[in-house]
């Protein structure tokens, strides 16, 4: 597997993290390990973090070949490192911009939903919960993620029925903020990026931790206690 699934690039106070895997940018073990490694030099004390996909995928979310193999190690390993990447972010000191480049699904939408700010491309790409469709749960450290993040109006057919939604419908929904067509998509990440990167520090986080501390103390709690079973 190549070393470039994800690379780090920094430039005017903006660190932009790419996924790129050739394929569904899956959240394997050694994506998220390498996302992490790259996720560790980014400043938390300043500036603002991107992340994005390549182009028509943002990410298909856990990798489904990993799951397959009914290796409980190896499946537990990449879960919960999944998991933690998702507090790692939604707890994270600076403002995340998710790039939305295409198709965000399963983890890669979770991702989506930890930013502070999501921008979609204008394009025939959806957001999905598809979990339970495919017979699969959403645990505490997910689910409180959306609760936070979806419209009330929406949830039921969002996260319970696992239905798809196109770009723009996914305003409404709540899983993304603004959709821009292709051309100009990333000069208007920039832009923004550049606006919330001027957010004073330590002003941004301690208000992010007034308003999300007590969610993020849930998720936290929830991947103790899934550890704590799994090491059983």
């Amino acid at each position: 597997m190549s070393t470039q699934i994800a690379t780090l690039s920094q430039k005017n106070n903006i660190s932009t993290i790419k996924l790129d895997d050739g394929k569904a940018n899956a959240f394997s073990y050694e994506m998220l390990a390498k996302f992490n490694e790259l996720l560790a030099e980014v400043p938390r004390d300043s500036g603002c973090l991107v992340i994005t996909g390549r182009k028509g995928l943002f990410s298909g979310g856990f990798d489904l070949k990993t799951l397959a193999t009914g290796d409980m190690d190896k499946i537990h390993k990449m879960v919960t490192l999944g998991y933690k990447t998702l507090l790692d972010l939604y707890a994270f000191d600076r403002p995340i911009i998710a790039a939305v480049s295409g198709h965000s699904i399963a983890l890669g939408l979770f991702v989506t939903c930890c930013a502070d700010y999501r921008i979609a491309i204008d394009g025939q790409y959806i957001c999905q919960a598809n979990e339970v469709r495919n017979n699969m749960d959403i645990p505490t450290q997910i689910m409180e993620i959306l609760i936070a993040r979806v419209n009330k109006n929406y949830f039921y057919p969002a996260v319970y029925h696992s239905d798809a939604y196109s770009m723009k419908d996914s305003i409404a929904v709540g899983y993304i903020d603004e959709v821009v067509s292709e051309d100009l998509f990333m000069d208007r990440v920039m832009a923004k990026a550049q606006e919330l990167s001027s957010l004073p520090h330590p002003f941004y986080v301690n208000t992010k931790k007034f308003a999300q501390g007590e969610v993020i103390q849930k998720i936290a709690d929830a991947i103790e206690k899934y550890e704590k079973i799994t090491a059983s």
